[in-house]
């Protein structure tokens, strides 16, 4: 492996820095969006499971009480 000085490296560095695409204002908040909204329903529906089993696990101690 061949040793890089720290010039060379900063070069490096320095163009790769220049092949970075920022999203745009317009693509930030939508993707913020869709990650409320997917997060909000996989709530909603974690919420209902967790519901439908509390109720089942109920009716089946309520059988051994």
């Amino acid at each position: 492996m061949a040793k890089t000085s720290p010039s060379e490296f900063i070069r490096q560095v320095q163009a790769e820095r220049k092949k970075i695409v920022w999203p745009t204002r317009r693509e930030t908040v939508t993707t913020a969006i869709m990650v409320v909204l997917m997060t909000t329903l996989l709530g909603v529906f974690f919420f209902g499971v967790d519901t439908i089993f509390k109720q089942i696990v109920a009716a089946l101690l309520s059988l051994v009480a």
